[in-house]
């Protein structure tokens, strides 16, 4: 994620209240937000794949659904004090059979509650490989970072708006079916909207998927994440903050970055969560992490499990060839026999969590 520069958040906290779009009918007041907050312990988790599943895809298809390693790496999470899991979800496997995907979901959610962790689960992405399949997927490129990671709904269907009602089946009936779920703490709509050279042509289905949403109204908030300041984002960024009960945002950069990002998001007053961050050396749980907790803004690192994403290797390695795992990991916080690769990182999760 790019800098948040202060003064570009102050012009389009203006803009915002100018246009209007601050007073979207079905999003919550900042009153309704902080009481929301109020209600729930201090939001401590990652951003979830099981080391098993190179994408969402895997994750999430019958044949390579694996709910005993979700269990096993979920129970990691729980002892490390962490009480909350960013999860991405992908259409093509609820559009395959939406019984067995909310079946699936279930599951999910059951292994998640009884480690005392909740969801929330995103539906949109437009990071990484822009093209996607149901079946077996591609193993992943040695040492290479989140290699075999999908867009959803895809470099060329984001646009293409015969798609869009199927997409927005999905979003609603998804929606009804877990709105009042109380496993579910938040619904992360769209991630990085005009990543991957997207730009504003992810405007329209944004926009959608906050009117699909808001039409449902769950219970629980509807957020999409703030991810780049940059002037060619204005317009995202506007309708992002515009249209999110709470305000979420993603930061890779050191701590006087964070401070900054904070102190600025700040003026939209309402709760915020940071939906990314930790990236050794530069962002780090020992200096993010406390702030964060002195901040009471909710904290999601990427990744938990070394695996088949391979997130241990640096976003370089799509350009710099490694021959070896790296002394300092770049994300993710365990082996997959749930040895810590920093045991003094969960001791400190542990502690700032009060987890005993």
């Amino acid at each position: 994620m790019k800098k948040l520069n202060m003064f570009l958040l102050i012009l389009l906290f203006i803009q915002i209240v100018n246009s209007g779009l601050f007073a979207q009918k079905n999003v919550w007041t900042p009153e309704q937000a902080k009481k929301w907050y109020s209600e729930h312990e201090w939001l401590v988790g990652c951003n979830f794949i099981p080391s098993t599943a190179i994408n969402q895809l895997e994750m999430w298809q019958e044949e390579t659904f694996d709910p005993k390693t979700i269990d096993t790496e979920l129970g990691y999470a729980e002892k490390a004090g962490f009480n909350t899991m960013r999860v991405f979800l992908h259409y093509l496997v609820w559009y395959q059979d939406p019984e067995d995907f909310y079946e699936r979901m279930e599951q999910y959610l059951t292994i998640a509650q009884k480690h005392n962790i909740s969801a929330m689960f995103v539906f949109f992405d437009d990071c990484w490989n822009g093209y996607s399949k149901l079946g077996k997927q591609p193993e992943p490129k040695p040492y290479v970072h989140n290699s075999g990671w999908v867009q959803c709904p895809g470099q060329e269907e984001v646009t293409d708006i015969t798609k869009f009602p199927t997409l927005e089946t999905y979003v609603r009936v998804t929606l009804s079916r877990f709105k009042n779920d109380k496993r579910i703490i938040a619904w992360d709509l769209y991630n990085e909207p005009g990543n991957s050279g997207h730009g504003d042509e992810s405007i329209t289905l944004l926009k959608s998927a906050f009117r699909w949403a808001q039409h449902v109204r769950p219970s629980q908030p509807i957020t999409v994440g703030i991810w780049s300041m940059d002037k060619e984002f204005n317009k995202l960024n506007q309708l992002q903050i515009a249209n999110s009960d709470i305000i979420t945002f993603h930061c890779y950069q050191d701590i006087k970055a964070m401070q900054s990002v904070i102190d600025s998001l700040k003026k939209f007053d309402k709760p915020l969560i940071c939906t990314e961050y930790m990236c050794r050396p530069t962002s780090t749980f020992k200096e993010h992490l406390p702030l964060l907790k002195k901040e009471n803004i909710g904290a999601y690192n990427w990744g938990l499990v070394s695996g088949k994403t391979q997130t241990i290797y640096p976003w370089d390695s799509w350009k710099k060839q490694y021959e070896s795992e790296p002394k300092n990991w770049f994300h993710d916080v365990f082996r997959k026999d749930g040895t810590p690769f920093d045991k003094t990182e969960v001791e400190l999760i542990r502690s700032l969590s009060q987890k005993k």
